[in-house]
């Protein structure tokens, strides 16, 4: 799995590379992350890769031609073309989803904008998705890719030291897309506070029981989206339904 990161700024990706339960992946290349500056594709003294927007405004806007040049180089060392991404607030909301399809995939090209945004005429003609984190801003693209880059690199194997710890993550199809449940560690009691009775008792079947509960709960107070999205997919038992009826 290679991804080509294209940003201004690759020394902002430096922590998530060198720190954290993912640097054996990108320490071995089981997950092969690589970095081009548009800068270095860019014509003049100055390397230049912005200039002001036809029409007037605030800003400046990441000129076509060094990205173009970025991309080709990039395509030209994988030997094949790979699927263009850009961080963008028009993008698809980054999801546990699409996550997943892209851990099953052989990598993509990530941009980092900057400024104002790209030249929309290579944005029409060069990036096949468009992905963002939400509804709010960011001075550039950098972070995005991280989240993706950091989410993508937990779902390989090898990476987590239990290989099922992904499987009880939020979302994950596991929980058939709820929330997690709560979780406690010694001690026993800390700050008058005790574990809940049932995760001491042993009985495995009334433990998995009483998480599932606590999931439903959640989910049901946080995020009911969820929630119907789950019935609507049956993916919620009898049992489920009658502890979801009676919680009121």
């Amino acid at each position: 799995m290679r991804f080509d990161v294209v940003t201004l700024f690759p020394e902002l990706f430096t922590p998530l590379l060198t720190s954290g339960i993912t640097r054996r992946a990108y320490e071995s290349a089981a997950v092969d992350v690589r970095f081009t500056n548009p800068r270095d594709f860019a014509d003049g003294n100055y390397r230049r890769v912005d200039d002001r927007p036809f029409g007037g405004g605030p800003g400046m806007v990441m000129m076509a031609e060094p990205l173009g040049k970025s991309l080709a180089h990039i395509q030209e060392q994988r030997g094949a073309k790979a699927p263009v991404v850009l961080f963008s607030p028009i993008g698809r909301v980054l999801d546990h989803k699409l996550v997943s399809e892209f851990a099953a995939g052989d990598g993509a090209v990530l941009l980092c904008g900057r400024y104002e945004g790209l030249d929309q005429r290579f944005i029409d003609t060069q990036v096949n998705l468009q992905i963002s984190l939400g509804d709010f801003v960011l001075s550039g693209g950098e972070i995005a890719a991280m989240a993706l880059l950091d989410a993508v690199t937990r779902l390989q194997p090898g990476v987590l030291s239990d290989p099922e710890s992904h499987h009880q993550d939020s979302f994950n199809p596991a929980l058939d897309g709820l929330l997690d449940c709560p979780h406690f560690t010694r001690p026993e009691v800390w700050s008058g506070q005790s574990v809940p009775e049932v995760l001491l008792s042993g009985h495995h079947e009334k433990i998995e029981r009483w998480r599932r509960e606590q999931r439903l709960e959640i989910t049901a107070r946080h995020r009911p989206d969820l929630l119907d999205v789950a019935r609507a997919e049956g993916r919620l038992s009898p049992a489920d339904e009658r502890y979801l009826k009676q919680r009121h």
